[in-house]
């Protein structure tokens, strides 16, 4: 049975006693989820409907999440949305880990219930084209491509990635692959149901590679094998990668310490915030009392979204899915529209804006941009 968290925010004023407007959020609360992933998309839902609800909420009616944790788990995520279906929200926020929220956007599709993805980049996120699902991150193929510039830009031409099964990271290999072939460049795969982490060490010197790119879990395996790495003199130049993003939180820089720095990431931010981003920044920072993410910035933005669409078009479930091509949202990154765009199978945000950054080894706490697309 799903442990329940809601949030009801009352608005100010005499509507008090009106019913809520409900909105159904799946987050990845609990292992095997990435949990802290999953409390910066949360902190982002609930302060973003904490500031709808001050402002009078919609129409004169509390906005309020209805929580679910996914825990990375796909059957549980269906799960859930059957059961948010069947509570009454008016549409479905959320979801980190792309897998899960594939299930999630077959379920609500089919229940026609409207979803905005807020954090999923895996390109194919329904099977067919759909009218009921939006998202917010860019699609994997794009920001993937933004990082494989990255690496040629930088020289790189000899790729290893320590892949784990699964078909976020099999397409993600597969993007790397296709995008650096006719540069020239070449993708090796190394099995990490195979291979320990000292046996990476010697897959990448047999196989001269220059960056070793981690697609695969956290915190395990990814902190093993980047201590591995760092230690292995025959390694030294080598440059390890995670375009996933996992040295975003501040998890990584907790369980790494030293070796925490100079690994390259995605992330979905401006070079500047707007005087909202800052705003909200501030906030988020107070709320999760360290650094926000991006994916907490994702959270906040997924609900600026959706009370506007509300508040022009109301909670019934079909007029929200049918005003995805109509949105037109000051979000905290910037101007936010849905598109077709060729090969994504759902409403899409095109773009969010892509950077390529690092820990800074002067300074754990401080990100280097080294790229945007």
């Amino acid at each position: 049975m799903f442990g329940m968290i809601t949030q009801v925010c009352v608005p100010r004023g005499d509507e008090t006693n009106a019913s809520s407007v409900q909105i159904g959020a799946l987050v990845p609360l609990t292992r095997p989820g990435w949990v802290e992933a999953g409390q910066h998309l949360l902190a982002g839902l609930e302060l973003a409907v904490g500031e709808v609800n001050e402002a009078g909420g919609i129409a004169g009616r509390p906005l309020e999440l209805v929580v679910r944790d996914t825990a990375a788990d796909p059957q549980r995520a269906a799960a859930a949305v059957e059961e948010l279906a069947a509570l009454g929200v008016a549409a479905l926020a959320g979801e980190y880990h792309s897998v899960v929220a594939r299930a999630a956007a077959a379920r609500a599709d089919a229940l026609g219930l409207p979803f905005l993805c807020s954090s999923a980049v895996i390109d194919a996120l329904t099977e067919e084209p759909t009218e009921r699902v939006a998202r917010l991150a860019p699609a994997q193929s794009h920001g993937w491509q933004v990082y494989a510039d990255f690496l040629l830009g930088a020289g790189h031409s000899r790729i290893a990635v320590a892949a784990e099964p699964s078909v976020y990271w099999a397409s993600g290999a597969r993007i790397l692959r296709d995008y650096l072939a006719p540069c020239g460049g070449t993708v090796v795969e190394l099995d990490m149901r195979a291979l320990a982490p000292t046996a990476v060490c010697d897959e990448l010197v047999d196989n001269r590679a220059t960056v070793l790119l981690l697609l695969i879990g956290f915190p395990e395996p990814a902190v093993s094998i980047v201590k591995s790495v760092r230690r292995d003199r025959r390694l030294a130049e080598i440059t390890i990668g995670a375009p996933a993003g996992q040295p975003e939180f501040p998890e990584w820089a907790e369980l790494l310490g030293e070796d925490s720095v100079a690994i390259p990431f995605l992330r979905y931010l401006p070079e500047r915030l707007s005087p909202l981003g800052v705003r909200v920044e501030t906030a988020l920072r107070e709320r999760l009392a360290k650094s926000p993410s991006f994916v907490a910035f994702e959270g906040y933005d997924t609900i600026t979204v959706l009370a506007d669409v509300l508040r022009s078009h109301g909670p019934d479930r079909a007029r929200i899915a049918g005003s995805w091509p109509g949105v037109a949202v000051e979000g905290m990154r910037g101007q936010i529209r849905f598109c077709r765009t060729p090969g994504i199978s759902v409403w899409q945000w095109a773009w969010a804006p892509v950077q390529v950054v690092d820990r800074d080894p002067a300074e754990l706490g401080r990100f280097r941009i080294l790229h945007t697309g």
